[in-house]
């Protein structure tokens, strides 16, 4: 007994073809939303905090993610050393740095 080839075009292709590209529309529209809604606003924050970490300077007050306040008394690519008391000084990683002291934070703590 011979199957016909006709119901396997029932799943959704048409013998044409148009019907192949049709399918593609919903899925190119939810990448469209997904990058416009999730990445481009995620991106758009990384820009902000990269600029805050690269405008930092010496004498800066300034709060990590850890909740640790001090005053910046060195700077070097990867880390910065604060000064948390008198003749205290702590080098922490320079990502650390949520934002300068009685402003909101830039960088939101990992755990947030």
């Amino acid at each position: 007994m011979m199957v016909p080839l006709a119901p396997v075009f029932a799943l959704g292709a048409s013998p044409d073809g148009g019907s192949a590209w049709l399918q593609l529309v919903p899925f190119v529209l939810v990448l469209g939303i997904f990058y416009f809604i999730i990445l481009l606003p995620m991106k758009r924050k990384q820009q902000k905090v990269q600029e805050f970490l690269d405008s930092l300077k010496v004498n800066d007050r300034v709060v990590t993610t850890g909740g640790i306040y001090g005053q910046i008394t060195r700077l070097d690519d990867q880390k910065v050393q604060l000064q948390i008391a008198d003749k205290v000084r702590i080098d922490v990683a320079k990502a650390a740095i949520g934002g300068y002291q009685g402003q909101p934070q830039v960088v939101e703590a990992a755990n947030q």
